[in-house]
């Protein structure tokens, strides 16, 4: 066994340079994953030229390159709560940015002839409950107040594409997707290099500072100075930035590949949409073009090992696809996302004049993209932040301290799921 899939289709022999020497730019961008990549998009759409972005180990390395690869609206705040907290006109504000965000991925797929394995099917959110109430809850609420229109499917409509006793009904959202996240990021840096923005690899940035008006940037093999900065570092961010790092908890989440299943894999999953259930810490995955099935879940302070990964993402599989008893798993990994306390990016800019886009939760691909725009929207000046996003800001997470509560409060929900489960059967 092998450690992460996408690497291995990917291209993983380093494509850009390393920062060599001093140098100067316009804006500096720190962090070669979604969110840096998409705010140097969105500077380079709209005729920035001067942009140098800057990744300490290869783009999309992170978060970015690992995740499940589930492309779909919204945030890791549900609905309800946005609509609680913002009101409706705010938070319907809101989550029109982040539909605009799934399809303006979808443009640059296709713009652009990025070749990530897209595929258009849809997601499938499948009820691990009997009860039907909140998933129809769900349903009413994305209706009514964000204009969202979701497929009920009976239990026996879901059991005829997804082969398991495990659910008992389903909502098919058709406008989300899913791709491979690391050839998507891997293409982005390739438009964005061809489009005049310097792409740097292994270019681990060690110190920051003022200087002057602007900012000198300090890196392992080089510095710059800049004019504006844009950090974007998510998980990986570590104590790079003190007044961020403060505001994000690293949180993981493990995924795992199947050897190529063939035939087998339709005694499983009669569809090609991307699925993920109803559960707080839910599994979540995908066929691969390649009929291997991509198997994410869980939620933890611990980032473990490959093995450990397997093991218990396996006994997951089995739950809900004991079919697939002798499926071999070829490659198994965890990454790190950034979580805010209150559940929504961070976005903006602070006071010492820093820019920074992070904590997208675990749902972060459209919403990484989201953030790009709005930031190149607002370097640029074509607009501001909107007012919902700048609410939310960089409320601390007091460290470890922070990261037991998170994990105490996982498995208090994950329990509260098992009782559920017990008392509805």
């Amino acid at each position: 066994m092998t450690t992460i899939y996408e690497a291995d289709i990917g291209d993983r022999a380093p494509r850009f340079p390393a920062l060599s020497g001093p140098g100067e730019a316009d804006v500096v961008i720190v962090g070669g994953g979604f969110a840096g990549l998409a705010t140097a998009f969105g500077l380079m759409e709209r005729g920035a030229r001067d942009v140098v972005l800057l990744e300490a180990r290869t783009i999309g390395h992170g978060a970015s390159g690992r995740n499940g690869g589930f492309v779909s609206s919204g945030f890791s705040l549900d609905a309800s709560a946005l609509l609680q907290q913002l009101g409706p006109d705010e938070a319907r504000r809101l989550y029109r940015l982040s539909e605009a965000a799934v399809e303006r991925i979808r443009q640059r797929i296709a713009a652009h002839g990025i070749a990530c394995d897209a595929v258009y099917s849809g997601l499938l959110t499948a009820n691990w409950f009997a009860d039907e109430r909140p998933l129809r809850d769900w349903q009413q609420v994305m209706r009514d107040s964000f204009g969202v229109e979701l497929r009920w499917l009976p239990r026996d409509e879901t059991r005829a594409l997804l082969l398991s006793e495990r659910y008992h009904s389903a909502l098919h959202e058709p406008g989300a997707f899913h791709f491979n996240p690391l050839k998507y990021a891997q293409g982005e840096a390739r438009v964005l290099q061809a489009g005049g923005v310097r792409v740097h690899e292994r270019s681990c940035v060690t110190g920051i500072a003022a200087d002057g008006a602007g900012w000198r940037i300090e890196t392992t093999g080089g510095s710059l100075r800049c004019r504006q900065l844009v950090l974007g570092c998510g998980g990986y961010i570590g104590s790079l930035y003190r007044p961020l790092a403060r505001a994000m908890l690293p949180i993981a989440t493990y995924v795992m590949t199947t050897e190529p299943l063939g035939e087998r894999l339709r005694s499983a999953m009669r569809t090609d949409a991307a699925v993920l259930d109803t559960r707080f810490a839910f599994d979540y995955y995908r066929p691969l073009p390649d009929t291997r099935l991509l198997w994410g879940g869980r939620i933890s302070i611990r980032d473990r090992s490959p093995q450990d990964v397997m093991r218990l993402l396996t006994r997951d599989l089995l739950r809900v696809y004991p079919q697939l008893r002798d499926a071999r798993i070829s490659h198994a990994w965890s990454g790190l996302m950034s979580y805010a306390r209150h559940k929504m990016p961070q976005l903006g800019r602070l006071p010492s004049g820093a820019w920074y886009a992070m904590g997208f939760g675990g749902h972060g691909v459209a919403t990484t993209t989201l953030a790009g725009e709005v930031l190149a929207q607002t370097i640029t000046g074509e607009a501001e932040i909107p007012a919902g996003l700048r609410a939310y800001g960089v409320p601390p997470t007091f460290g470890v301290l922070g990261r037991l509560a998170a994990q105490a409060t996982y498995w208090w929900l994950q329990g509260r799921d098992v009782l559920h489960d017990w008392r509805t059967g």
